[in-house]
C-alpha cells in the first residue's frame, strides 16, 4: 500500500513503509529497549536475554541464559502465566544473582512455545508507595490516639479555666486589682488555649478510623437554622443579620449524616463570623447544575440525577481573602510555617470541613475577594443509600 508523505522542504514523494522498515533488525531494537525482555521455554529455563536484563539481574547474559526462571522471579513460570491469562502487568519481587531482592514489572506473552517477558525495575515506586501507605497508617493510629486520649487532653485545661473564673467571682476570698488582672489573664489563655485543642482534636477525628457517616434522614432546612441559632450570641455580638434561601429546595428531607453535617456547617458559618464584621451572612441551599456537579469531583451516586446532591452556599460580606490566602486554606499542615496563630486555627477549622465533606462523597470550595466577601459552597450526596 502507498501513502503520500511530505519532506521537511515540502514537496510531495511517494513512500512504501514496507520498504522504510525493511532494514531494521528486530534482534537489535529488542537488544536496545529500555526494558529487560526474556524469552523462557515452558520449562522455565532462559534462553535468551537483552542487555537490559544483564542490568538488572546485575549478571553477564552469558550468565542468565540457561537458568530457571523461577532463580530469577518468584514464583517466576506462575506469574509469567498469570501475566499472560490477565493480558496484564504483575508486580512481584525479583532477585539479582548474587541474590539481592527488588521489585518489578512484568508483562508476558506467549509465542510458539515460549514466554516471550519484558521486565521493569520498579523498586523506587514501590518504595514510594510503601513508605506513603505506612505514613498515612500511622497518621491514622495517631489521630485515634489523640481522639480517645481528649478528655485527658481537655480536662486540664478546663479545670483551670473553672477554677480562675471563681477565683473572678469571689468564691475563694477577696484578691486584689493586680491578682484580678492576672487571673483574667489566665482564664482568658486558657479558654483560647481549649478552643484551639477542641478544634484540633475535631479535625484529628475527622482524619481517623473513628471517623464514620451514620446516614438517616433529617430535615435539612432545621439543621441549617440549628447551626445558627447555636452562634447567636456572636451574631448579635457583630450586629450580623443571618438570610434564608431555601426556595429552590424541593425536599427538606435528605439522606445523610446530620451531626456531621452540622459541624460543617458550624465550622463554615464560624469562619464566615470571623470574616464579617458588618453586614450579613446569607445561607442558600438548592440543586447544583449538572456541569457543577461534573466539575466539582463528587463521588457518583446511582443515577446521578440533580437532586441526588444538594448544594448549601454560605455568602457574607466580610472582608474576604487575598489570593495568598487561598492557597492552602483547607489544608492545617501546609499552615504550619505561618506564624499567625488565626491563619492555623481557620485551617484547622475549614480542613475539618474540608476531609468530613470529602470522605461523604462530596465536595467544598471558596469563592472570594479582597473586601468584597466570600462565598463557601458545600455539595452533598443526599439519597437513600442502596440497601
Amino acid at each position: 500500500m502507498l501513502y503520500k508523505v511530505y519532506n521537511i522542504k515540502g514537496s510531495n514523494a511517494t513512500m512504501n513503509f514496507t520498504n522504510l522498515f525493511s532494514n531494521i533488525n528486530p534482534k537489535e531494537v529488542i537488544k536496545n529497549l529500555p526494558d529487560a525482555v526474556l524469552v523462557v521455554d515452558f520449562d522455565g529455563r532462559v534462553v535468551w536475554v537483552n542487555h537490559k536484563a544483564s542490568v538488572i539481574f546485575e549478571s553477564n547474559v552469558s550468565d542468565l541464559r540457561g537458568l530457571n526462571f523461577d532463580e530469577l522471579v518468584a514464583n517466576g513460570m506462575e506469574m509469567a502465566e498469570k501475566s499472560y491469562s490477565k493480558r496484564n502487568s504483575v508486580v512481584t519481587g525479583a532477585f539479582t544473582v548474587e541474590g539481592k531482592e527488588f521489585f518489578i514489572e512484568m508483562n508476558a506473552k506467549k509465542y510458539d512455545d515460549q514466554y516471550f517477558i519484558t521486565i521493569r525495575d520498579v523498586t523506587a515506586m514501590t518504595n514510594v508507595l510503601t513508605i506513603a501507605e505506612r505514613t498515612g497508617r500511622l497518621n491514622k493510629e495517631k489521630n485515634l490516639m489523640l481522639v480517645r486520649l481528649s478528655n485527658e487532653i481537655k480536662s486540664p485545661i478546663q479545670s483551670i479555666i473553672g477554677f480562675s473564673q471563681a477565683l473572678l467571682d469571689g468564691l475563694g476570698g477577696a484578691i486584689t486589682d493586680k491578682q484580678t488582672k492576672y487571673v483574667k489573664i489566665i482564664n482568658k489563655n486558657s479558654t483560647e488555649l481549649l478552643y484551639f485543642m477542641e478544634k484540633f482534636l475535631e479535625f484529628a477525628q475527622a482524619e481517623s478510623s473513628l471517623f464514620k457517616c451514620d446516614i438517616q434522614p433529617f430535615d435539612l432546612t432545621n439543621a441549617i437554622q440549628s447551626v445558627v441559632r447555636n452562634n447567636e450570641n456572636t451574631l448579635s455580638a457583630k450586629n450580623l443579620i443571618v438570610n434564608y434561601d431555601f426556595d429552590e429546595l424541593l425536599k427538606k428531607t435528605i439522606y445523610n449524616d446530620e451531626n456531621d453535617v452540622k459541624i460543617i456547617l458550624q465550622n463554615v458559618l464560624e469562619t464566615s463570623i470571623k470574616l464579617t464584621d458588618a453586614g450579613s451572612i446569607t445561607i442558600k441551599a438548592d440543586y447544583p447544575e449538572s456541569d457543577v456537579i461534573e466539575k466539582s469531583g463528587v463521588r457518583k451516586v446511582k443515577g446521578n440525577a440533580i437532586n441526588s446532591y444538594v448544594r448549601i452556599t454560605v455568602t457574607d460580606t466580610g472582608i474576604g481573602f487575598a489570593e495568598t490566602e487561598l492557597e492552602g486554606l483547607f489544608e492545617p499542615y501546609t499552615q504550619l510555617d505561618r506564624v499567625h496563630k488565626k491563619t492555623i486555627v481557620r485551617s484547622l477549622t475549614l480542613g475539618t470541613a474540608y476531609t468530613m465533606v470529602k470522605r461523604m462523597g462530596g465536595a467544598i470550595w471558596v469563592n472570594s475577594e479582597v473586601m468584597k466577601g466570600s462565598s463557601f459552597y458545600i455539595i452533598l450526596p443526599v439519597e437513600k443509600p442502596a440497601n
